[in-house]
């Protein structure tokens, strides 16, 4: 599975709107787009902070496991 989907899903999930994310990211709105659309690839730093804000691991970003609790909780 892509991970672009499931960033776009947590985003949705939290009601929260691109350019909300890209505020918090600190970055323009149409750089998140590229990000959530898969045109571009989401640097290690905002791979954790996006698992930070949506309280989340990255494993769960990434599509290695389902469970969107960190560490099994």
């Amino acid at each position: 599975m892509s991970y672009y989907p499931r960033i776009r899903e947590l985003r949705e999930d939290h009601d929260l709107t691109q350019r909300q994310v890209a505020a918090i990211l600190q970055m323009s709105q149409p750089q998140y787009f590229r990000y959530e659309q898969g045109y571009r690839d989401v640097p290690t730093d905002i791979l954790t902070a996006l698992a930070d804000l949506y309280h989340t691991s990255t494993d769960y970003i990434l599509g290695r496991t389902n469970n969107p609790k960190p560490y099994g909780k």
